[in-house]
């Protein structure tokens, strides 16, 4: 099972996002507080739509809590500080990846002590970011990827026509 790891996410609808894409995947997504919204809140299930309800999901009180209740597990760290791509790793079996809030990132004092588990998307010229919800699906895939998408249909059905 991938891990997806949210640290004081903000905006309710990319956290929604996730949620949907985590549903789709199988993965497990940790929400680390503060939260910048209630899990109740209209936008929130809008985004995930009627998959919300079937997302797997932990919450916790803060960065220790959240360390302490999942053994310390290996942290990937998506940052656009990094200085290898999110495609350089090998992400194993059971990785768990860290996503930082959307104002502002991982905070830089957990990006020195992990360096070598921190990885990037690469970005053209001036840009700061992509949408956490984007970003956290491209680093995703990847990672299902290298499992050879383990357990998931990589085929699809036309509904009203045939492939030849």
């Amino acid at each position: 099972m991938i891990h997806i790891v949210l640290l004081e996410p903000e905006i309710p609808a990319n956290t929604g996002n996730i949620g949907r894409t985590c549903v789709a995947t199988g993965a497990r997504l940790h929400l680390i507080e503060p939260l910048g919204f209630h899990l109740d809140e209209k936008s929130l299930k809008r985004a995930g739509m009627d998959y919300w309800g079937q997302v797997d999901y932990r919450r916790y009180i803060n960065f220790e809590d959240f360390r302490e209740k999942n053994g310390d597990p290996r942290l990937f760290m998506a940052t656009t500080k990094a200085r290898r791509t999110y495609c350089d790793v090998s992400y194993g079996e059971e990785p768990y990846i860290l996503f930082g809030k959307e104002s502002a990132g991982i905070p830089e004092e957990l990006l020195t002590a992990h360096e070598e588990e921190c990885v990037r998307i690469p970005m053209l010229g001036e840009t700061r970011s992509l949408n956490l919800s984007n970003a956290v699906a491209i680093v995703l895939y990847e990672a299902l990827r290298q499992t050879g998408f383990k357990g998931m249909r990589t085929e699809g059905e036309l509904h009203r026509l045939q492939w030849a």
